[in-house]
Parts: structure tokens; sequence; C-alpha cells
């Protein structure tokens, strides 16, 4: 027997959750579908034998994905955050997301099909609106304040003046 992560995420889903977990195990390096329990009696969103639970891990971060029914929906107050190196990581990661049924947001926000959040954030854009020079920084920021997917070619030049 394993010894399970002292913290693991645990991620609501409306009966979706083993999807959810194969989609991500597919589009994330680092990323992986364990064990799959199923319920051993009726519960309220389910039957007996239904998947109730399943274990996998999303950039290396433990996750489980529990099958609670509708009662809860994913909302922004929970995202993950995935940072990129450079503009092909970044649109796969967003394309893979938004292109399989999510959604754009604003600033590097998508949602996933199940409603959960993801924030794709090249590392140029956290180094730019970091820079020890305030008004290049600012000049990044209020550039990405008007994108959705990130460009990093027009945050560096927004950078720069």
């Amino acid at each position: 027997m394993t010894t399970p992560a002292k913290n693991t995420i645990c991620l609501w889903y409306d009966g979706s959750a083993e999807d959810a977990a194969q989609f991500y195990a597919k589009t994330f390096p680092d990323s992986s579908v364990g064990k799959v329990y199923r319920a051993p009696g009726d519960f309220p969103s389910g039957k007996k034998g239904d998947v109730l639970t399943v274990e996998f891990t999303v950039l290396g971060v433990a996750c489980l994905g529990l099958n609670g029914g509708p009662a809860f929906k994913h909302n922004e107050a929970f995202s993950f955050q995935v940072a990129t190196t450079d503009q092909a990581e970044t649109d796969r990661y967003w394309n893979a997301i938004v292109g399989n049924g999510g959604q754009q947001s604003e600033c590097g926000w998508c949602k996933d099909r199940w409603g959960l959040s993801w924030q794709i954030t090249p590392l140029a854009l956290t180094e730019a609106i970091a820079d020890p020079d305030t008004a290049a920084a600012k000049r990044a920021f209020d550039a990405m304040m008007t994108m959705q997917k990130i460009d990093i070619a027009a945050i560096e030049a927004a950078r720069r003046g």
C-alpha cells in the first residue's frame, strides 16, 4: 500500500471526475490518473458501483476528484496557475483547455469544460510585472489587462516601451 500525499486538493465534480482526470493527464506533463474508487453503496448523487472518487496528479500536484453531484460548482476562487516558458507552450495549454469545451476569460484565465479555472501564465509576464522599473512593469501590466490569452511578444514590447 502506498502512503497518500499529506495534502491533496479535492475537486468536486458532478459525475465527471474520471473524465476530467483523464483530460488533465493527457494535457499536462507530470500528470497521471491513479486509483478509481467506486461507491460501496448508494449515495445522494449516485448508485452503488458508480465512480465516487479518482486520485490524479496535475503537474505534480496531488488531487482527488469527488463525484459529489450538482450541489457545488467550481468558481474563480480556486484556480490552477500554470507557468509557461514560451508562446508555444502557452498556446498549447490554452488551446487544449478552451478548445475542448472550455471558455476564455481575461488576463490569461480560462475555464475547462467542467468549470475549473486555469491561469496560463508565461514566465515572461511574471517577470515583466515584477520589473524594478515601475514604468516598464506598468506598461506590461496594462498590456496584459487588454488580453485574454497572453501574447508574450506584446508583453515584452510593452515592457520595452
